[in-house]
Order: C-alpha cells, then sequence, then structure tokens
C-alpha cells in the first residue's frame, strides 16, 4: 500500500502548497523546505486550511484544547502535504526524525503536550509508527502569527 492510498484510506486530501503557495512566506522570507544530504529540512507548518487559520487564539482562552489537538492535526496534514512538495513521492520518506512544537496559549496552561499530539497522531496514522513517530518537543508560547494556535517543523530522514 502506497501513502497515497494511505491517505485515501483515512479521507485526507492534503492541500497544494507547491509553487509559490507555501503560505508561510506571508510570514516573511523564507523556503518551505530544504534538503541536505538525507534529511528534509521543513519550514514551519501551521493549522491553515483553505487561506484560513484554524481555531485561531491562545489554548485557555479562546481555543480550548481539544480544538487545538484539532488545529495540530491539521498542521500535520500540511506537513504531510509540505513533505509531498519537497520530495514529490512520499514513498521517500523513511522516517520522522524529530518535530519542535509551539502551542501559542494562557501561562498557566501545562498540557501543551496534548496538544502537539494531534499533530503526531496524523502523522503516524498515515506513516505507521515505524517511520512516522519520531523524537519531539513542545514549547508554550504566548503568541504566533495571525493568533495561530499551533506551529511545528521537521526533519524527516529521506531515500
Amino acid at each position: 500500500m502506497t501513502i497515497e492510498n494511505r491517505l485515501d484510506e483515512l479521507g485526507i486530501a492534503l492541500p497544494d502548497i507547491g509553487g509559490d503557495s507555501y503560505y508561510g512566506r506571508t510570514y516573511g522570507r523564507m523556503r518551505p523546505h530544504r534538503i541536505v544530504g538525507n534529511v528534509l529540512y521543513l519550514s514551519g507548518h501551521t493549522p491553515v486550511r483553505d487561506g484560513k487559520v484554524v481555531h485561531p487564539g491562545r489554548i485557555g482562552s479562546k481555543v480550548t484544547p481539544q480544538q487545538g489537538y484539532e488545529a495540530a492535526r491539521v498542521t500535520g496534514i500540511n506537513m504531510i502535504a509540505g513533505m509531498k512538495h519537497a520530495l514529490g513521492d512520499l514513498g521517500r520518506v523513511k522516517g520522522l526524525i524529530r518535530c519542535l512544537c509551539f502551542v501559542a496559549c494562557e501561562p498557566d496552561f501545562n498540557d501543551v503536550h496534548l496538544v502537539s499530539s494531534g499533530c503526531s497522531d496524523v502523522l503516524a496514522e498515515v506513516f505507521g509508527e515505524e517511520i512516522g513517530v519520531g523524537g519531539r518537543a513542545t514549547i508554550g508560547v504566548q503568541s504566533l502569527c495571525d493568533e495561530m494556535c499551533f506551529e511545528t517543523w521537521g526533519e524527516i530522514e529521506i531515500a
């Protein structure tokens, strides 16, 4: 079974972030990715769907932890789209090395790891445990661009 078949099976449609449609460039000069040796480095991915921020605001005030989880899941799907854009073939993904996750939250919100699991869970569902689960760190922050509640970047081993 290919990764594209698995995406179909899960009912996940990847957004097109090819060409100039990578939304991260809205926030400054950057590349959506860079490949060095056998590692794909993805720039920041966020919960943007159809040009709109999913669940804007901070966890613990305007956004619930469950909504944050959903936003992180959308971000994971956007990461997969970023991998597809960079590699052309998702079959080249050998393994997630690590992700650094940022959760915009109130100072007393301590369950940032539960929000990040939305991203980790979808990567594991699509690629499987061996390939889709890597290292992860999550940091609670006061704000992200456009009131986004979640952002991550990743490093992926490739063939």
